[in-house]
């Protein structure tokens, strides 16, 4: 065994007996480069990740592949997950040498860490054929490579200002801006089968969380339409699990059909949210009903005993990717006897199967009734039989071997999934999706926290890793969602602190954002700032919603300035080419309109807040305590002789007091 096997992470211990002499990211490592003058070799994968595993059997685990690893190369294995820090900077060197970013991610760099060379999966003839032609270009071209190096590190070390031409925007935020925003991410749209115009496809929440804000704005029936569109193919289609809940990371095809076949807390984290907000909307019970099912299944698969949620599901199990979730016509036959007739008309299964290899994938496009009715397979009964046949299923999965399970616990996804509870809660109001988020939140406190600061990651009864800012943004986010429907002060307090340490150690005031990176953490070679949203929204585009929201709550110029400043820089992008900043979108419609302040007082505010929150409100805070409280905007108010009065205010504005959730909204309609 390597050096690997004394890591907690998942990943690193798949290659804590591969035969090349893996070392951990660390000063152990490049001391050792320095020392001896060798390059370094660093791998960037994670545990879920099909082609890693790929790369693993195919050169990794190969003695005489290993002996010239070893040979020549300083090896160093990082998993992204853990050390988003060390991704970051090496993913954005291979992209600006050209490469299209991916994972694995096989980054070469001279002794001094900085990179010369970078690609992603190779077959094993090209991989060595590359370490060879790496090794001889480090023996008799250094300058050549010490030359290429530092050209990319001055470009990796270059203000976000300078590369991308931020200024602060002169101008108001507008309905007529968010209605070119629109336009513009209108170009990318795939309105046949919903998503962007591109594939694979991936779910993109932040796009979706736009589209719900500037559709409660602008009413536009085109943004809703994209939005159900989309999200009734990513309900519908292969990505998700239908026989157990869940949804995988993308389809490799523009069909929503066939999944890459791993299962991220993030990606449901953040489509539980979407999902509640657009439920809240439309009432759609197909939308409900995957909420229920998803955390159903993240309760039982995906929970930890002390009370975090794990990372990941892999991609592959028994060697196959996605042999756990497909099926053979027999087995299906087998499993469901006398049903199979129908079930494999409404799933176009067949003998040859309708993936691959004879395998057949659940998918639909349409709602399960319809496509019965289509079928001529639906009666009185179908929903009761249909809901049977995919228990039945997911029965028979369980003798299956299942795939293997990252079980690291990030304080950043499970941030993401506090808030895509608290939503949920809002939704349905279901109060045991408050209460698994309460616990979760619980847990993020007492076993990730320490001294007012956080931990990234946890194993083994072990918290490790100095946090960055995806961790502070979701916590944060995470925090002040949790108080909105709890009304415990304590979450709103914590929400702050962390807030006010983000800023002590992260902020860079001379550009106005967030670094990624603690100041008191490890120093690379560069320390990035993450400013474009992504499948997960960047850290400071979360942070800019947070201090937002906090500066509402808790009257905080301090925070609502930094907002604002970091949105305003953001405009010129978000005017040229806004999918790629989604999120800062989202952020641009809550300040196009003023929120609505929302306090409740008296003795049933809990009621009447949850009763208030199955609208779709999404440009609101909400405030409350059945007695007194110093927060800001719950001084000096009072219930209405005994009864719960509900203040609907705007920019520290109340209208009369209420005591009728209906009278509260006749408020918010006329304003």
């Amino acid at each position: 065994m390597n050096r690997l096997s004394q890591q907690t992470s998942p990943y690193l211990l798949q290659h804590a007996n591969n035969p090349v002499d893996w070392y951990p990211w660390g000063e152990e490592a490049l001391t050792k480069a320095k020392t001896e003058n060798k390059p370094i070799l660093v791998s960037i994968g994670y545990s879920a990740c099909h082609w890693c595993h790929v790369m693993e059997r195919e050169c990794f685990e190969k003695e005489d592949i290993a002996a010239v690893m070893n040979q020549h190369f300083v090896c160093i294995k990082v998993d992204r997950e853990e050390r988003p820090d060390v991704d970051a900077v090496y993913m954005d060197a291979v992209q600006a040498m050209g490469v299209r970013g991916g994972w694995p991610l096989n980054v070469f760099l001279l002794p001094d860490s900085k990179p010369f060379y970078g690609v992603t999966y190779l077959p094993p003839q090209n991989w060595v054929q590359l370490l060879k032609s790496i090794n001889d270009a480090y023996n008799k071209h250094y300058k050549e490579l010490v030359d290429s190096a530092d050209g990319f590190v001055r470009n990796m070390v270059a203000s976000e200002t300078e590369k991308y031409g931020l200024v602060n925007s002169v101008n108001p935020h507008s309905l007529e801006e968010l209605d070119l925003m629109f336009e513009k991410l209108k170009e990318h749209f795939d309105t046949q089968k919903g998503g962007m115009d591109r594939a694979p496809k991936f779910p993109m929440p932040s796009i979706y969380k736009f589209l719900l804000r500037y559709y409660d704005i602008s009413q536009n029936p085109e943004a809703l339409a994209q939005l159900e569109l989309s999200l009734n193919r990513i309900a519908l289609g292969g990505i998700y699990d239908h026989a157990g809940g869940g949804w995988a990371r993308y389809s490799v095809d523009d069909e929503w059909f066939i999944p890459h076949f791993e299962k991220m807390l993030y990606d449901n984290a953040q489509l539980l949210s979407i999902y509640a907000e657009a439920y809240s909307l439309t009432q759609n019970p197909l939308y409900s009903a995957r909420i229920m099912e998803t955390i159903h299944w993240l309760k039982n698969e995906m929970l930890s005993p002390d009370g975090g949620f794990y990372s990941a599901l892999d991609a592959d199990s028994e060697g196959i990717e996605g042999k756990y979730y497909i099926w053979t016509e027999e087995e299906l036959k087998d499993t469901l006897g006398n049903d199979f007739e129908w079930f494999s008309k409404l799933y176009n299964i067949s003998k040859r199967g309708n993936w691959e290899h004879g395998y057949n994938h659940l998918h639909l496009t349409n709602y399960a009734d319809e496509t019965a009715k289509a079928a001529g397979i639906f009666d009185e009964q179908f929903s009761e039989r249909y809901q049977d046949a995919l228990y039945r299923l997911s029965q028979r999965r369980e003798t299956r071997i299942k795939p293997g399970l990252d079980d690291k616990i990030l304080a950043s996804w499970n941030g993401l999934l506090i808030k895509g509870l608290t939503d949920c809660y809002r939704a349905l109001g279901d109060d045991a999706i408050r209460e698994l988020a309460v616990q979760t939140a619980d847990f993020i406190f007492n076993k990730m926290s320490a001294d007012g600061k956080l931990w990234h990651s946890y194993k083994a009864g072990k918290p490790t890793i100095t946090a960055f800012l995806e961790d502070y943004a979701a916590v944060i986010e995470a925090y002040a969602g949790l108080y909105q429907v709890t009304f415990n002060e304590a979450w709103l307090e914590r929400a702050s602190q962390l807030a006010d340490y983000t800023i002590a150690q992260f902020y860079d005031e001379t550009e106005g954002f967030f670094y990624f990176t603690d100041a008191s953490g490890e120093s690379l070679i560069a320390r990035k700032k993450e400013l474009f949203d992504n499948v997960i929204p960047a850290s400071n585009s979360i942070m800019a919603h947070n201090l937002y929201i906090l500066g509402k709550m808790l009257d905080r110029e301090v925070y609502l300035n930094l907002s604002e400043n970091m949105l305003s820089k953001m405009n010129k992008i978000l005017i040229a080419d806004v999918q790629w900043v989604t999120n800062w979108a989202a952020l641009y419609c809550l300040k196009t309109v003023p929120t609505a302040e929302i306090a409740i007082v008296g003795e049933d505010a809990d009621a009447m807040r949850k009763d208030f929150d199955r609208f779709f409100i999404p440009n609101k805070i909400v405030m409350g305590t059945k007695t007194s409280s110093d927060l800001p905007l719950l001084q000096n108010r009072s219930d209405m002789d005994a009864k719960t009065a509900v203040y609907v205010c705007y920019d520290k504005t109340c209208q009369l007091p209420v005591t009728t959730v209906e009278a509260a909204l006749d408020q918010l309609a006329s304003i």
